[in-house]
Protein backbone atom coordinates (compact mmCIF):
# COMPACT_ATOMS: atom_id res chain seq x y z
CA UNK A 1 0.00 0.00 0.00
CA UNK A 2 1.27 3.49 -0.35
CA UNK A 3 3.65 5.67 1.91
CA UNK A 4 1.58 8.89 2.20
CA UNK A 5 2.84 12.35 4.09
CA UNK A 6 0.54 14.47 4.28
CA UNK A 7 1.70 17.94 4.92
CA UNK A 8 -0.84 20.55 7.25
CA UNK A 9 -0.66 24.19 8.74
CA UNK A 10 -1.34 24.40 12.02
CA UNK A 11 -5.04 25.35 12.28
CA UNK A 12 -7.42 22.98 13.57
CA UNK A 13 -9.42 24.10 10.73
CA UNK A 14 -6.79 23.04 8.28
CA UNK A 15 -5.48 19.55 9.98
CA UNK A 16 -8.50 18.52 11.38
CA UNK A 17 -10.45 17.93 7.95
CA UNK A 18 -7.06 16.25 6.87
CA UNK A 19 -7.01 13.95 9.94
CA UNK A 20 -10.01 12.52 9.06
CA UNK A 21 -8.91 11.95 5.72
CA UNK A 22 -5.88 10.13 7.45
CA UNK A 23 -7.78 7.66 9.50
CA UNK A 24 -9.46 6.44 6.08
CA UNK A 25 -6.10 5.78 4.22
CA UNK A 26 -4.50 4.26 7.42
CA UNK A 27 -7.78 2.53 7.28
CA UNK A 28 -7.24 0.95 3.85
CA UNK A 29 -4.00 -0.04 5.00
CA UNK A 30 -1.64 2.42 3.84
CA UNK A 31 1.06 4.01 5.95
CA UNK A 32 0.39 7.61 6.63
CA UNK A 33 2.89 10.01 7.94
CA UNK A 34 1.48 13.77 8.77
CA UNK A 35 3.67 16.93 9.05
CA UNK A 36 2.05 19.52 10.99
CA UNK A 37 2.32 21.15 14.38
CA UNK A 38 4.09 19.35 17.25
CA UNK A 39 0.16 20.10 19.50
CA UNK A 40 -1.15 17.64 16.94
CA UNK A 41 0.52 14.08 17.95
CA UNK A 42 -1.88 12.87 19.88
CA UNK A 43 -4.75 13.07 17.48
CA UNK A 44 -2.16 12.05 14.66
CA UNK A 45 -1.18 9.32 16.93
CA UNK A 46 -5.39 8.07 17.23
CA UNK A 47 -5.76 8.56 13.79
CA UNK A 48 -3.22 5.69 12.99
CA UNK A 49 -0.57 7.66 11.81
CA UNK A 50 2.98 9.04 12.41
CA UNK A 51 3.96 12.43 13.54
CA UNK A 52 6.30 14.72 12.14
CA UNK A 53 6.61 17.94 13.93
CA UNK A 54 7.17 20.95 12.12
CA UNK A 55 10.17 23.61 13.18
CA UNK A 56 9.36 26.15 15.47
CA UNK A 57 9.62 28.71 12.36
CA UNK A 58 6.71 27.05 10.76
CA UNK A 59 4.65 26.25 13.93
CA UNK A 60 2.32 28.97 15.88
CA UNK A 61 -1.26 28.90 18.10
CA UNK A 62 -3.84 29.52 16.02
CA UNK A 63 -5.85 30.31 19.11
CA UNK A 64 -3.35 33.25 20.37
CA UNK A 65 -2.81 34.84 16.52
CA UNK A 66 -3.18 38.65 17.82
CA UNK A 67 -0.44 37.99 20.95
CA UNK A 68 1.83 35.61 18.41
CA UNK A 69 1.49 38.41 15.64
CA UNK A 70 2.22 41.55 17.12
CA UNK A 71 -0.09 43.83 15.30
CA UNK A 72 -2.49 42.25 13.98
CA UNK A 73 -5.35 43.15 16.27
CA UNK A 74 -5.14 46.53 14.83
CA UNK A 75 -5.99 45.57 11.50
CA UNK A 76 -9.47 44.53 9.77
CA UNK A 77 -10.90 43.60 6.63
CA UNK A 78 -8.74 43.20 3.49
CA UNK A 79 -5.79 44.67 6.02
CA UNK A 80 -6.00 41.73 8.25
CA UNK A 81 -5.89 39.70 5.04
CA UNK A 82 -2.87 40.62 3.28
CA UNK A 83 -1.41 40.27 6.79
CA UNK A 84 -2.66 36.94 7.64
CA UNK A 85 -1.32 35.92 4.29
CA UNK A 86 2.19 37.12 4.55
CA UNK A 87 2.47 36.14 8.43
CA UNK A 88 0.49 32.98 8.73
CA UNK A 89 0.91 31.42 5.13
CA UNK A 90 3.98 32.82 3.51
CA UNK A 91 6.30 33.77 6.50
CA UNK A 92 6.67 30.33 7.32
CA UNK A 93 7.22 29.01 3.74
CA UNK A 94 11.56 28.06 4.20
CA UNK A 95 10.78 26.50 7.65
CA UNK A 96 7.95 24.31 6.26
CA UNK A 97 9.92 23.54 2.51
CA UNK A 98 13.06 22.33 4.64
CA UNK A 99 11.08 20.32 6.80
CA UNK A 100 9.35 18.84 3.82
CA UNK A 101 13.12 18.30 2.06
CA UNK A 102 13.88 16.61 5.57
CA UNK A 103 11.04 14.49 5.08
CA UNK A 104 11.88 13.28 1.68
CA UNK A 105 15.46 12.48 2.51
CA UNK A 106 14.60 10.16 5.72
CA UNK A 107 12.16 8.25 4.09
CA UNK A 108 10.50 7.45 0.27
CA UNK A 109 6.66 8.92 -0.12
CA UNK A 110 4.55 7.55 -3.15
CA UNK A 111 2.40 10.66 -2.63
CA UNK A 112 2.44 13.96 -0.88
CA UNK A 113 -1.10 15.61 0.29
CA UNK A 114 -0.87 19.04 1.06
CA UNK A 115 -2.94 21.04 2.70
CA UNK A 116 -3.88 24.13 -0.13
CA UNK A 117 -2.52 26.70 2.03
CA UNK A 118 0.94 24.62 3.27
CA UNK A 119 3.07 27.13 0.81
CA UNK A 120 6.08 25.19 1.93
CA UNK A 121 5.19 23.00 -1.20
CA UNK A 122 5.85 25.64 -3.59
CA UNK A 123 9.39 25.20 -3.53
CA UNK A 124 9.29 21.85 -4.84
CA UNK A 125 6.70 22.45 -7.58
CA UNK A 126 8.29 25.64 -8.74
CA UNK A 127 11.60 23.28 -9.09
CA UNK A 128 9.72 20.24 -10.98
CA UNK A 129 12.33 17.96 -9.89
CA UNK A 130 12.11 14.38 -12.12
CA UNK A 131 12.60 12.37 -8.44
CA UNK A 132 9.72 14.23 -6.59
CA UNK A 133 6.41 12.44 -5.67
CA UNK A 134 3.40 13.63 -7.13
CA UNK A 135 0.97 16.32 -4.88
CA UNK A 136 -2.07 16.37 -4.34
CA UNK A 137 -3.56 19.90 -3.30
CA UNK A 138 -6.17 19.49 -0.33
CA UNK A 139 -8.63 22.71 -0.37
CA UNK A 140 -9.82 23.11 2.96
CA UNK A 141 -12.37 25.85 2.38
CA UNK A 142 -14.71 26.18 -0.41
CA UNK A 143 -13.18 26.20 -3.06
CA UNK A 144 -11.50 30.12 -3.90
CA UNK A 145 -10.17 29.56 -7.23
CA UNK A 146 -9.89 32.56 -9.69
CA UNK A 147 -12.41 32.16 -12.44
CA UNK A 148 -14.09 34.10 -15.21
CA UNK A 149 -17.85 33.07 -13.51
CA UNK A 150 -17.16 34.30 -10.42
CA UNK A 151 -16.02 37.30 -7.88
CA UNK A 152 -12.64 36.91 -5.79
CA UNK A 153 -12.32 34.31 -3.58
CA UNK A 154 -13.04 35.26 0.26
CA UNK A 155 -15.40 37.73 -0.41
CA UNK A 156 -18.69 36.66 0.06
CA UNK A 157 -19.77 38.48 -3.18
CA UNK A 158 -22.24 36.02 -5.49
CA UNK A 159 -20.88 35.44 -9.12
CA UNK A 160 -22.43 37.71 -11.77
CA UNK A 161 -24.18 35.76 -14.55
CA UNK A 162 -24.58 36.51 -17.96
CA UNK A 163 -22.22 38.84 -20.35
CA UNK A 164 -22.49 41.43 -18.05
CA UNK A 165 -22.01 39.08 -14.81
CA UNK A 166 -18.22 38.28 -16.50
CA UNK A 167 -17.31 41.74 -16.75
CA UNK A 168 -18.58 42.76 -13.47
CA UNK A 169 -16.25 39.21 -12.54
CA UNK A 170 -13.24 40.08 -14.31
CA UNK A 171 -13.27 43.72 -13.41
CA UNK A 172 -13.35 42.82 -9.45
CA UNK A 173 -10.98 39.48 -9.72
CA UNK A 174 -7.97 42.10 -11.35
CA UNK A 175 -9.06 44.56 -8.94
CA UNK A 176 -8.53 42.21 -5.91
CA UNK A 177 -5.51 40.59 -7.43
CA UNK A 178 -3.62 43.70 -8.53
CA UNK A 179 -4.54 46.89 -5.70
CA UNK A 180 -6.39 45.08 -2.49
CA UNK A 181 -4.64 42.48 -2.21
CA UNK A 182 -1.22 43.17 -3.93
CA UNK A 183 0.67 43.03 -0.75
CA UNK A 184 -0.22 39.35 0.03
CA UNK A 185 0.70 38.10 -3.48
CA UNK A 186 3.98 40.18 -3.32
CA UNK A 187 4.95 39.00 -0.03
CA UNK A 188 4.96 35.63 -1.73
CA UNK A 189 7.40 37.23 -4.50
CA UNK A 190 10.08 38.11 -2.31
CA UNK A 191 9.95 35.11 -0.06
CA UNK A 192 10.15 32.83 -3.37
CA UNK A 193 13.18 35.73 -4.62
CA UNK A 194 14.83 35.53 -1.72
CA UNK A 195 14.58 31.47 -1.79
CA UNK A 196 16.33 31.98 -5.63
CA UNK A 197 12.72 30.61 -6.89
CA UNK A 198 10.49 32.25 -9.85
CA UNK A 199 7.83 34.03 -9.34
CA UNK A 200 4.61 31.44 -8.53
CA UNK A 201 2.90 31.25 -12.46
CA UNK A 202 -0.36 31.75 -10.29
CA UNK A 203 -1.85 33.92 -7.68
CA UNK A 204 -0.73 33.42 -3.95
CA UNK A 205 -4.67 32.33 -2.90
CA UNK A 206 -4.33 30.25 -6.46
CA UNK A 207 -1.20 28.29 -5.88
CA UNK A 208 -3.04 25.41 -5.08
CA UNK A 209 -4.01 24.93 -8.73
CA UNK A 210 0.12 24.04 -9.13
CA UNK A 211 -0.47 20.74 -7.80
CA UNK A 212 -0.93 17.88 -9.98
CA UNK A 213 -4.42 17.02 -8.58
CA UNK A 214 -6.28 19.65 -6.52
CA UNK A 215 -8.73 17.78 -4.06
CA UNK A 216 -12.14 19.64 -3.18
CA UNK A 217 -14.12 17.89 -0.68
CA UNK A 218 -17.57 18.79 -1.62
CA UNK A 219 -19.87 18.13 -4.47
CA UNK A 220 -19.85 19.96 -7.34
CA UNK A 221 -23.45 20.56 -6.54
CA UNK A 222 -22.97 22.92 -3.49
CA UNK A 223 -19.98 24.60 -5.99
CA UNK A 224 -20.38 27.77 -7.90
CA UNK A 225 -20.04 26.62 -11.98
CA UNK A 226 -16.91 27.71 -13.49
CA UNK A 227 -16.30 26.95 -17.30
CA UNK A 228 -13.01 27.56 -16.77
CA UNK A 229 -12.14 25.12 -14.23
CA UNK A 230 -8.96 22.99 -14.87
CA UNK A 231 -9.04 19.81 -15.22
CA UNK A 232 -7.08 18.31 -12.69
CA UNK A 233 -9.39 19.66 -9.94
CA UNK A 234 -11.26 16.49 -8.28
CA UNK A 235 -14.53 17.14 -6.37
CA UNK A 236 -14.57 13.99 -4.14
CA UNK A 237 -17.65 14.66 -1.98
CA UNK A 238 -17.68 15.66 2.13
CA UNK A 239 -14.73 14.37 4.30
CA UNK A 240 -16.55 14.00 7.75
CA UNK A 241 -15.53 12.68 11.57
CA UNK A 242 -15.88 8.50 12.24
CA UNK A 243 -19.47 8.24 13.50
CA UNK A 244 -20.14 8.42 17.19
CA UNK A 245 -19.27 4.89 18.74
CA UNK A 246 -20.00 5.95 22.31
CA UNK A 247 -22.93 8.19 22.45
CA UNK A 248 -25.33 8.06 25.32
CA UNK A 249 -28.47 10.43 25.46
CA UNK A 250 -28.35 12.97 27.35
CA UNK A 251 -31.79 13.59 29.51
CA UNK A 252 -32.89 16.49 27.52
CA UNK A 253 -33.08 13.94 24.23
CA UNK A 254 -36.47 12.73 24.17
CA UNK A 255 -37.26 16.04 23.60
CA UNK A 256 -36.41 15.93 20.22
CA UNK A 257 -39.79 13.51 19.68
CA UNK A 258 -42.26 15.86 21.24
CA UNK A 259 -43.33 16.70 17.78
CA UNK A 260 -42.15 20.55 17.17
CA UNK A 261 -39.28 21.63 14.41
CA UNK A 262 -36.05 21.11 16.40
CA UNK A 263 -33.80 24.31 15.85
CA UNK A 264 -30.02 23.67 16.33
CA UNK A 265 -27.63 26.50 16.94
CA UNK A 266 -23.86 26.52 17.17
CA UNK A 267 -20.92 28.72 16.89
CA UNK A 268 -18.51 25.53 15.90
CA UNK A 269 -15.30 25.15 18.05
CA UNK A 270 -13.22 27.56 17.02
CA UNK A 271 -15.30 30.99 16.57
CA UNK A 272 -16.95 30.10 19.53
CA UNK A 273 -15.05 32.42 22.60
CA UNK A 274 -17.68 35.13 21.94
CA UNK A 275 -21.25 33.63 22.89
CA UNK A 276 -22.79 36.93 22.40
CA UNK A 277 -22.17 37.10 18.42
CA UNK A 278 -25.07 33.86 17.69
CA UNK A 279 -25.98 31.89 20.29
CA UNK A 280 -27.29 34.31 22.68
CA UNK A 281 -29.17 36.40 20.15
CA UNK A 282 -30.45 32.99 18.86
CA UNK A 283 -31.48 32.03 22.58
CA UNK A 284 -33.31 35.08 22.43
CA UNK A 285 -34.85 35.12 19.35
CA UNK A 286 -36.80 32.04 19.79
CA UNK A 287 -37.65 31.90 23.42
CA UNK A 288 -41.37 32.38 22.70
CA UNK A 289 -41.50 30.28 19.45
CA UNK A 290 -43.23 26.69 19.47
CA UNK A 291 -39.80 24.75 18.75
CA UNK A 292 -37.11 23.26 20.33
CA UNK A 293 -33.85 24.98 20.48
CA UNK A 294 -30.53 22.54 20.99
CA UNK A 295 -27.62 24.72 21.70
CA UNK A 296 -24.22 23.30 21.41
CA UNK A 297 -21.24 25.77 22.76
CA UNK A 298 -18.61 24.10 21.11
CA UNK A 299 -16.62 22.97 24.15
CA UNK A 300 -16.82 26.05 26.00
CA UNK A 301 -18.69 25.86 29.22
CA UNK A 302 -22.60 26.07 29.48
CA UNK A 303 -22.55 28.47 32.30
CA UNK A 304 -20.63 31.09 29.63
CA UNK A 305 -24.07 31.47 27.86
CA UNK A 306 -25.04 35.06 29.72
CA UNK A 307 -28.88 34.89 28.20
CA UNK A 308 -31.17 32.79 30.67
CA UNK A 309 -32.30 29.51 28.71
CA UNK A 310 -36.42 29.46 28.01
CA UNK A 311 -38.14 26.66 28.88
CA UNK A 312 -38.04 25.35 25.14
CA UNK A 313 -34.00 25.68 24.76
CA UNK A 314 -31.54 22.89 26.51
CA UNK A 315 -28.00 23.69 25.92
CA UNK A 316 -24.81 21.10 26.03
CA UNK A 317 -21.27 21.67 25.54
CA UNK A 318 -20.98 18.96 22.72
CA UNK A 319 -23.15 16.67 20.67
CA UNK A 320 -22.39 14.55 18.41
CA UNK A 321 -24.11 16.13 14.44
CA UNK A 322 -24.67 12.95 13.00
CA UNK A 323 -26.61 11.82 15.86
CA UNK A 324 -28.49 15.20 16.46
CA UNK A 325 -28.68 16.03 12.50
CA UNK A 326 -31.17 13.61 11.68
CA UNK A 327 -33.84 15.41 14.31
CA UNK A 328 -33.13 18.69 13.30
CA UNK A 329 -35.32 20.96 10.75
CA UNK A 330 -32.86 24.07 10.87
CA UNK A 331 -29.69 24.63 11.71
CA UNK A 332 -28.89 28.21 13.42
CA UNK A 333 -24.78 28.48 12.12
CA UNK A 334 -21.85 31.07 12.20
CA UNK A 335 -20.86 29.24 8.90
CA UNK A 336 -18.16 26.77 9.36
CA UNK A 337 -17.74 24.80 6.20
CA UNK A 338 -17.50 21.18 7.89
CA UNK A 339 -20.83 22.14 10.07
CA UNK A 340 -22.86 23.25 7.16
CA UNK A 341 -21.85 20.78 4.77
CA UNK A 342 -22.56 18.09 7.70
CA UNK A 343 -26.61 19.70 7.85
CA UNK A 344 -26.74 19.33 4.35
CA UNK A 345 -25.57 15.81 3.98
CA UNK A 346 -28.36 15.27 6.33
CA UNK A 347 -30.78 17.53 4.75
CA UNK A 348 -31.29 19.91 7.16
CA UNK A 349 -31.64 23.81 5.40
CA UNK A 350 -29.79 26.48 7.38
CA UNK A 351 -29.13 30.18 8.65
CA UNK A 352 -26.22 30.78 8.17
CA UNK A 353 -24.07 34.38 10.08
CA UNK A 354 -20.78 34.71 9.36
CA UNK A 355 -18.15 37.03 8.86
CA UNK A 356 -14.49 35.90 9.61
CA UNK A 357 -12.26 33.08 7.99
CA UNK A 358 -13.82 31.31 4.86
CA UNK A 359 -17.39 31.96 6.82
CA UNK A 360 -19.01 34.61 3.98
CA UNK A 361 -17.97 31.75 1.43
CA UNK A 362 -19.86 29.59 2.65
CA UNK A 363 -22.74 30.99 3.74
CA UNK A 364 -23.57 32.59 0.18
CA UNK A 365 -23.34 29.18 -1.32
CA UNK A 366 -25.50 28.52 1.14
CA UNK A 367 -27.73 31.42 -0.35
CA UNK A 368 -26.91 31.10 -3.94
CA UNK A 369 -28.54 27.08 -3.72
CA UNK A 370 -31.23 28.06 -2.03
CA UNK A 371 -30.45 25.62 1.10
CA UNK A 372 -30.88 28.82 3.65
CA UNK A 373 -30.92 32.24 4.46
CA UNK A 374 -27.57 34.51 4.77
CA UNK A 375 -27.98 36.59 7.29
CA UNK A 376 -24.86 38.69 5.73
CA UNK A 377 -23.68 39.52 9.46
CA UNK A 378 -21.44 37.83 12.27
CA UNK A 379 -23.35 39.74 14.86
CA UNK A 380 -27.09 39.46 13.66
CA UNK A 381 -29.83 40.68 15.83
CA UNK A 382 -32.83 38.30 17.53
CA UNK A 383 -34.92 39.91 15.39
CA UNK A 384 -33.53 38.97 11.65
CA UNK A 385 -32.49 35.48 13.13
CA UNK A 386 -35.91 35.01 14.02
CA UNK A 387 -37.42 36.12 10.49
CA UNK A 388 -34.98 33.82 8.95
CA UNK A 389 -35.70 30.63 11.12
CA UNK A 390 -39.23 31.06 10.58
CA UNK A 391 -38.60 31.77 6.41
CA UNK A 392 -36.81 28.72 6.48
CA UNK A 393 -39.74 26.67 8.08
CA UNK A 394 -42.44 27.98 6.44
CA UNK A 395 -41.16 27.75 2.89
CA UNK A 396 -41.02 24.35 1.78
CA UNK A 397 -38.30 24.86 -0.78
CA UNK A 398 -35.70 25.19 1.72
CA UNK A 399 -35.67 21.66 2.87
CA UNK A 400 -36.34 20.76 -1.04
CA UNK A 401 -33.25 22.09 -2.06
CA UNK A 402 -31.27 20.56 0.77
CA UNK A 403 -32.67 17.15 0.47
CA UNK A 404 -31.70 16.90 -2.87
CA UNK A 405 -28.16 18.07 -2.01
CA UNK A 406 -28.74 15.33 0.96
CA UNK A 407 -29.26 12.88 -2.28
CA UNK A 408 -25.84 14.48 -3.68
CA UNK A 409 -23.95 14.12 -0.89
CA UNK A 410 -24.98 10.59 -0.65
CA UNK A 411 -24.05 9.39 -3.79
CA UNK A 412 -19.69 10.31 -2.85
CA UNK A 413 -17.26 8.38 0.04
CA UNK A 414 -14.76 11.48 0.04
CA UNK A 415 -12.33 9.53 1.20
CA UNK A 416 -12.71 6.39 -1.16
CA UNK A 417 -12.15 9.59 -3.80
CA UNK A 418 -9.11 10.25 -2.45
CA UNK A 419 -7.76 6.84 -1.76
CA UNK A 420 -8.78 6.08 -5.46
CA UNK A 421 -7.49 9.87 -6.89
CA UNK A 422 -4.16 8.81 -5.33
CA UNK A 423 -3.76 5.42 -6.55
CA UNK A 424 -4.27 6.92 -10.16
CA UNK A 425 -1.87 9.80 -9.89
CA UNK A 426 0.62 7.25 -8.20
CA UNK A 427 0.25 4.78 -11.50
CA UNK A 428 0.15 7.53 -13.21
CA UNK A 429 3.77 9.22 -11.99
CA UNK A 430 5.00 5.74 -12.43
CA UNK A 431 4.61 5.04 -16.18
CA UNK A 432 6.00 9.03 -16.32
CA UNK A 433 9.09 7.51 -14.40
CA UNK A 434 9.42 4.62 -16.84
CA UNK A 435 9.75 6.28 -19.80
CA UNK A 436 11.90 9.36 -18.45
Amino acid sequence: MPEILIASCPPVGHIGPLLNVARGLVGRGDRVTVLTSARHADAIRAAGARPLPLPVGADFDDTALDAELPGRAETSGIARVNFDVKHVFVRPLPYQAAALSDALAGSTFDVILADAFFLGILPILLKNRPDRPPVLAYVTSPLLLTSRDTAPGGTGILPGTGRLGRLRNRALNVLAQRILLRPAHQSLIAMLDALGLPEPPAFVLDSGILADRVIVPTIPEFEYPRSDLPGHVCFVGAVTPAPASDFTPPAWWHRLDQGRPVVHVTQGTVDNADLSRLIEPTIAALADENVTLVVSTGGRPVDQIRTPLPANTVATEFVPHDMLLPRVDVMVTNGGYGAVQRALMAGVPLVVAGNTEDKPEVAARVEWFGAGVNLRSGTPSPTSIHRAVREVLSQHAYRRTAAELQQAYARRDGVAAIADVIDAVIAEWQVVSRHA
